[in-house]
């Protein structure tokens, strides 16, 4: 669990640089208070802070901290820099759709008892995340389960290479005052009929099951 938690923090923090809320060669929080903030341990947060160090964002000083660096430019299917306008969620949300039907239907076909476990744990963990953070980083362990099932390495390197941006964005644009909960319930079922479908062995009604999802999914963030 260590490697997903610290890549979530590590985009929550990028996002924060790439936006300007850390400005270049400002200081960012020490590891104390990215623990206290992220209620995660020490070895999670250093974890993030070298994934950022990794991607160009942020310089360490032993014994100073960690500063932000001027965002390098963004590079095609880097995520985590990109989709920032109307019109790159949207190419983006067109990659998912060629990318992750594919997935679901080849998963459907291939997925062995082993990858079915790890789709149905992922759809649980997902059920069961208690809190916004927790549902985005099991929302994006959902898809890259399914993605792993479908057998085809490529099709797991291109979701891994996308990342968790677009459910990070989507999550975000929930107003939980204004639809009380009905998106997070209808997501739920959207990803269970994508597990159920997996499970039976429907290639069609996989693919089927998630292009609607990611469809709805499209439409609440627009909403």
């Amino acid at each position: 669990m260590t490697a997903p938690r610290a890549e979530a923090i590590a985009r929550t923090l990028a996002e924060r640089i790439v936006d300007g809320e850390i400005a270049p060669g400002e200081r960012l929080p020490s590891e104390g208070r990215l623990v206290e903030e992220f209620g995660a341990s020490r070895s999670v947060i250093r974890e993030a802070l070298q994934r950022l160090q990794s991607r160009g964002l942020v310089r360490t000083r032993v014994g100073s901290g960690s500063y932000a660096l001027t965002p390098p430019a963004p590079v095609a299917g880097d995520d985590w820099l990109a989709a920032r306008s109307e019109t790159e969620r949207a190419e983006l949300h067109a990659f998912r759709l060629a990318i992750e039907t594919e997935a679901a239907a080849l998963a459907a076909r291939r997925a062995s008892d082993g990858d079915l476990a790890a789709v149905e744990a992922a759809a649980a963990a997902l059920e069961d995340a208690a809190d916004p953070a927790e549902s985005v980083e099991a929302d994006f362990a959902f898809h890259r389960a399914v993605a792993a099932a479908s057998g085809n390495r490529y099709l797991l390197a291109s979701l891994e290479r996308v990342g968790a941006r677009a459910i990070v964005v989507t999550h975000a644009r929930i107003d939980p005052a204004q639809h009380d909960g009905v998106d997070a319930a209808a997501a739920l079922a959207e990803h269970r009929s994508v597990a159920d479908a997996i499970r039976s062995g429907d290639p069609l009604g996989a693919a089927a099951a998630m292009r609607a999802h990611l469809t709805a999914s499209a439409s609440r963030r627009r909403g």
